[in-house]
């Protein structure tokens, strides 16, 4: 059964529309908490917008006028806190002075506690009032999330803090994990960026991109080098809140020793923690780590400090003439130095190690081999196997019809065995997550959900196939459109889930490249569809030209037909070396993260 081309691509461009959608009218509510909007993606460090207001000090009632204002932004979300305790609810109730570009919205139990935007048009300023609720803390900061665009966007935006009279100065906020700080220890300066000299000969590095420069704005850089009875750590990498490393009898977050380096309002904190499962460090009370310096110098965050290869009388510092795996890991932090949990996946040494044994020079991986072969594999399946195997279904019944193949017309053998490998590639890529996992995963949102759903449908496909009624039952157009809406079901869904799943802690490949090259992917492969169905129809049109002459129309025909054979030929060949081209690029990209 022909089916039109140009269906696909209306089919594959509303599946597309609909699964981008963000929260363009503001309704954020879900964010009350985090203010972090749900968009895949981390946010930015350095803030481009700042918020202001008209008074320094407040009494319960008053008005305080609030500005938020910056360089162009769609979405903003603005909530008041106490700012001894910003995790704390949203304090007060605002009012609005422009309602076309701000809307009032209700977190926990108080009316009208934030407020959002109402559309994604350009803004550059919004003013709003807030007023001061009886009863309320001492010491008050506004915050702000706001959106330039759908994958670049800051969270909790610090503004000023007002406070109400006669009230000191507040306190920075206490660490929600840690038992008691260690400060105790003299601190000093690092006066240049650290040096990769000796990584490899004198001490053990692990550098992330490979053989980067520690002094690079973008290189993440752990060395170990031992001193007679101690080692001397250095650490340093693009943040602008905290970066931690820890070792690890496994790849697996829990029961690590681990070593923090943490913005505490422009000066850096160091210290050592136990990490618990998937919780935030618990911080030592003990103090251990002598010759303690630091450095935040154009965006990159460097500590340096010795300790003692054995600790025998601290609990949780696990000795370092031992083999273990080493994580790596950034995120953000608070002014009071509160961290928050890395929004990717960790750097993590591909084996175990010891540091204090032979020097070498090591890379990591973000991405566990069993996710990279995941994520291999259906870009395998779907870019390349699924994709050749429907135009030649589609377009090469009649340029093949007279070849065979074991007893089987060309065209259908090679799409068989297309789309037999597309089912084993699938399976065996379905079953690698669960087994890394060791279960069902609660953090990939609906991909997984997506993965299922393509897994089923690609079992579905062959054996409804192989209850294929022959070529002129009655039954045979009902198969045809079953067989059709199955697959094309199944390959929309399968770039969704692609979509998905490139940016998941787990794999994250770079953005925005990941998301270009894949819209790229699914332009290439609707384009080529639409040209064979445009040739087609040229064919079509040009065999019924009416002649008078038989023996023209037979010379017209075959003549046609020879044509239509060479440029399909050509078409095939340019689209499956562009297939293998986005196929090599998404391999290349899985294997650097």
């Amino acid at each position: 059964m022909e089916l039109p081309g140009f269906a696909v691509a209306v089919w594959m461009f509303v599946c597309f529309y609909a699964s981008v959608g963000g929260y363009p009218n503001g309704k954020v509510r879900e964010a009350c908490t985090s203010m972090v909007p749900c968009h895949g993606s981390s946010p930015q460090l350095l803030p481009e917008h700042t918020i202001t207001v008209n008074v320094t000090q407040f009494k319960p009632g008053d008005n305080i006028e609030v500005h938020l204002s910056g360089p162009d932004f769609e979405g903003f979300f603005i909530q008041a806190r106490d700012a001894e305790h910003l995790d704390s609810l949203a304090v007060g109730s605002f009012v609005l002075a422009d309602r076309r570009h701000s809307q009032l919205l209700t977190c926990g139990r108080t009316k009208n506690s934030a407020v959002s935007h109402t559309s994604k048009a350009k803004k550059k300023d919004i003013k709003v009032y807030w007023i001061a609720p009886g009863g309320a803390p001492k010491h008050i900061q506004f915050l702000a999330t706001v959106v330039k665009k759908y994958r670049t966007y800051w969270v909790k935006i610090p503004g000023p803090v007002v406070s109400q009279p006669d009230v000191i100065s507040p306190t920075p906020p206490l660490h929600a994990t840690s038992e008691a700080m260690s400060t105790s220890y003299p601190v000093s300066y690092i006066s240049k960026p650290f040096s990769a000299s000796g990584c490899g000969s004198t001490k053990f590095c692990i550098r992330n991109p490979s053989n980067c420069d520690p002094g690079s704005a973008s290189c993440f850089f752990l060395s170990f080098q031992q001193e007679e009875t101690s080692v001397f750590i250095e650490m340093s990498g693009p943040s602008e809140g905290y970066l931690a490393f820890a070792l690890s009898h496994d790849q697996w977050m829990g029961g690590d020793d681990a070593y923090l380096c943490v913005n505490e309002d422009h000066r850096v904190h160091v210290s050592t923690a136990l990490l618990k499962e998937r919780s935030h460090p618990l911080l030592d009370s003990e103090n251990v780590l002598e010759d303690v310096s630091w450095r935040l110098m154009d965006g990159i965050l460097q500590c340096s400090f010795r300790r003692s290869i054995r600790l025998p009388a601290y609990k949780g510092r696990f000795n370092m003439d031992t083999s273990y795996y080493i994580f790596l890991a950034d995120g953000e932090a608070t002014e009071g130095g509160l961290i928050y949990k890395h929004h990717r996946q960790p750097l993590v040494t591909n084996g175990l190690y010891n540091v204090t044994g032979l020097p070498q020079d090591i890379g990591g991986s973000r991405s566990p081999r069993l996710i990279k072969a995941h994520g291999a594999l259906m870009f395998v399946a779907w870019i390349t196997t699924v994709s050749i195997g429907v135009i030649v279904a589609r377009f090469f019944k009649p340029v093949w019809s007279h070849s065979f193949l074991f007893g089987k017309e060309l065209w259908f053998q090679v799409h068989r065995m297309l789309m037999l490998t597309t089912v084993m590639l699938t399976s065996i890529s379905f079953v690698l997550p669960f087994v890394y996992r060791g279960g069902w995963s609660q953090q990939a949102g609906f991909h997984p959900y997506l993965g299922c759903a393509v897994m089923a449908l690609t079992i579905f496909q062959p054996l409804m196939a192989g209850f294929r009624p022959s070529r002129h039952a009655p039954r045979r157009q009902l198969f045809n459109w079953f067989h059709w809406s199955t697959g094309t079901t199944a390959r929309i869904l399968a770039v969704v889930t692609m979509f998905l799943g490139m940016d998941l802690p787990a794999l994250d490949l770079p953005d925005p490249w990941d998301s270009y090259a894949m819209i790229g992917f699914v332009a290439w492969h609707v384009g080529t569809d639409v040209l064979l169905e445009i040739h087609s129809y040229c064919l079509v049109r040009k065999v019924e030209v009416i002649e008078e002459d038989r023996v023209q129309i037979l010379q017209s025909l075959t003549s046609a037909e020879a044509e239509g054979r060479l440029f399909k030929h050509i078409v095939l060949t340019i689209y499956v070396c562009g297939n293998i081209v986005f196929l090599i690029a998404f391999l290349i990209a899985i294997n650097q993260v």
